[in-house]
C-alpha cells in the first residue's frame, strides 16, 4: 500500500489510501444501459469524470448539495482504489434566470455570476467538499461551441431557422431516447406542441439563439446571440477530457432533456461514443414532496448550515444510497447529528498519528465491498456503526484507527472529537467553553464537599442550556446537546 497526494480546495494536502486493485471489481449502475455493470476504464489506471455543475443565479439549495457531496464521494473513493482521476465539474453563468436576475438586480452578468461562485465555494468548502481538477465556466468556451454547432449543421443534424435560432434536428439522430429509454414518438406525446414554432419537430432544441435586446451577445454565422444550455456541457466535456470519456454526473432531473441532449450533439459532431458509463443520483424530498419553490419547502444550504453542522449534513447524505430518493425534515438531520454525535463520542481520548488503513483487515474488506458495489454507502456505515459498538466495548487503539480511517474515506471524522462535541461558543444561552469548565469544577468540588443538592442543580443548569455531562472513571467531560 502506498498513498498518493494532491492539493485540495482548502490548501491542505489531503492523503489517500491507495488500495490495490483486487480480484473484486467495481460496479457501478449505468443509467444508459440500466444495470450495475463492471467498471472498466478507457485507459487503464484513469478515469476521466465529467459532473454537471451550478448554474449561478442563486445560492446553492439542498440538491447542490447532494450533487456536490454525492460526486466527492464518488471522487474520493475512485481516488482511494488507485485511480488517477480527472474531475471536471462545470459552472454554467450565461442562462436565461441569470439574465433575468442580472436585470433585476441591475448588475453585470459577471458581478452576478461571480458573487454566488464564491458562495458556492464557501458552502462547498464547509460541506467537506474536494474542489473539482477543473472548473470551466460556460462563457470561455463560446468558440468551441459556435465550431460544434457549425459542424452539426455541416453534417445535417442542425438548421438555421427563420427566427434566427439554430436547432438541432432530433430525427436526425436515430438513437435520440436511448438514455431515457423512450423513443421520440413517447417523447412527443408528453410534449405540448409550440404554437407558431420554428423548430421542424417538437422535440428539437435549441444551439444557438440570436440576440435580444439587453441580453449579453457573441458574434456568430448566424448573427449575434448565445449558445443554449445543452452545447456547453458538449463542448467542455470534450475540450477537457477528449471525445470519449469514462463517467458522466447529475442529478436526476437532468437525465432527460439535458443529458439525452448531450449525446445527441456530441456523438453526431464527434463521430464516436461520448460517455460509457452514465451516474445520476436521486431527488431530494422535503417530508416527502419534491422540493419547489413553488410549494414553499425549498431549502439553501446556507439556511440549513444556520440549524446544523455541515459534517452533519454531509453525513445525512451519504447515509442514504446515492440513486435513492433522500427525504429531507428536521427529524432526519437530527437523527443524522445524534448518529455523527456516537461517532465523536466513541472516538473521545484517542490520540491519531496518521489514519492509514490496513486493507487486509476484515472490516476494511467489508467496507471496500461495500463501496465498490455502486457505491454502497448504506452498507458502509452499518460497518462504521457496528465499529462505533465494539469501540464502545473494547476501547482498542486499532478499532479507533479503522474507523476514523474508513469514515476518513467518505470525508467524515477528521475533527478532533472535542471540536464537534462542543461545538464551538453558544451566543444563544451565554456559556462559553470556559464558563462551562469552570461549572463543571465547581460540581465536582460540592461532591468532593457531599454537598449534593448544589452539585445536582449545577448540572441541571447546565441541562437547560444543553450542556450534556458524562461522568466517567477518568473524569466528566461535556458536550453541546
Amino acid at each position: 500500500m502506498h498513498k498518493h497526494r494532491y492539493l485540495a480546495s482548502n490548501a491542505n494536502w489531503i492523503s489517500f489510501n491507495i488500495i490495490k486493485l483486487g480480484d473484486k471489481m467495481l460496479k457501478i449502475y449505468n443509467t444508459l444501459a440500466r444495470e450495475k455493470q463492471v467498471f472498466e476504464p478507457i485507459d487503464p489506471g484513469k478515469i476521466k469524470m465529467y459532473v454537471c455543475g451550478m448554474t449561478v443565479y442563486d445560492f446553492c439549495h439542498l440538491g447542490h448539495a447532494r450533487v456536490m457531496v454525492v460526486f466527492d464521494m464518488v471522487n474520493r473513493w475512485l481516488r482511494t482504489s488507485g485511480f488517477d482521476v480527472t474531475y471536471v465539474r462545470n459552472i454554467t453563468d450565461i442562462d436565461d434566470k441569470i439574465i433575468k436576475r442580472a436585470n433585476e438586480n441591475n448588475e453585470t452578468i459577471h458581478e452576478l455570476t461571480n458573487r454566488f461562485i464564491s458562495a458556492m465555494d464557501e458552502d462547498s468548502a464547509k460541506l467537506g467538499i474536494i474542489r473539482p481538477d477543473l472548473e470551466p465556466r460556460a462563457t470561455d468556451y463560446i468558440d468551441g461551441m459556435i465550431k460544434m454547432i457549425s459542424a452539426l449543421i455541416e453534417k445535417g443534424f442542425a438548421y438555421h431557422a427563420a427566427n434566427g435560432d439554430v436547432f438541432y434536428s432530433v430525427n436526425q439522430f436515430n438513437e435520440y431516447g436511448k438514455l431515457s429509454g423512450k423513443s421520440l414518438e413517447d417523447l412527443r406525446a408528453g410534449e405540448r406542441v409550440e404554437v407558431d414554432s420554428f423548430k421542424k419537430d417538437p422535440m428539437d432544441f435549441v444551439l444557438w439563439k440570436s440576440a435580444k435586446p439587453n441580453e449579453p451577445s457573441w458574434d456568430s454565422p448566424w448573427g449575434k446571440g448565445r449558445p443554449g444550455w445543452h452545447i456547453e456541457c458538449s463542448v467542455m466535456g470534450a475540450h477537457h477530457l477528449g471525445r470519449h470519456f469514462d463517467i458522466h454526473g447529475g442529478g436526476q432531473d437532468l437525465q432527460f432533456p439535458h443529458h439525452e441532449n448531450e449525446i445527441a450533439q456530441s456523438e453526431a459532431a464527434h463521430n464516436c461514443k461520448f460517455v460509457n458509463y452514465w451516474m445520476h443520483n436521486g431527488f431530494v424530498r422535503v417530508d416527502d414532496e419534491k422540493m419547489s419553490k413553488s410549494l414553499g419547502n425549498f431549502f439553501t444550504i446556507r439556511e440549513v448550515l444556520e440549524k446544523y453542522d455541515p459534517e452533519v449534513v454531509r453525513f445525512f447524505i451519504l447515509r442514504a444510497h446515492y440513486r435513492s430518493p433522500l427525504n429531507y425534515s428536521d427529524q432526519h438531520l437530527d437523527d443524522a447529528k445524534q448518529g455523527l454525535t456516537r461517532f465523536y463520542t466513541a472516538l473521545r481520548g484517542f490520540e491519531f498519528s496518521n489514519s492509514e488503513i490496513n486493507w487486509s483487515d476484515p472490516v476494511a474488506q467489508k467496507f471496500k465491498d461495500a463501496m465498490d458495489d455502486d457505491f454502497n454507502t448504506p452498507e458502509a456505515f452499518a460497518l462504521l456503526f457496528d465499529l462505533v459498538n465494539d469501540l464502545n466495548k473494547s476501547r482498542s487503539e486499532h478499532t479507533a484507527a479503522l474507523l476514523k480511517g474508513l469514515a476518513g474515506v467518505l470525508g467524515l471524522l477528521q475533527r478532533d472529537s472535542d471540536s464537534f462535541l462542543k461545538g464551538g461558543e453558544s451566543s444563544e444561552n451565554g456559556l462559553t467553553s470556559e464558563r462551562i469548565d469552570q461549572l463543571i469544577q465547581e460540581r465536582i468540588d460540592q461532591r468532593k464537599a457531599r454537598n449534593f443538592a448544589e452539585a445536582d442543580r449545577i448540572r441541571k443548569e447546565l441541562a437547560e442550556n444543553g450542556i450534556i455531562l458524562e461522568d466517567t472513571p477518568q473524569g466528566t467531560s461535556w458536550r453541546r446537546e
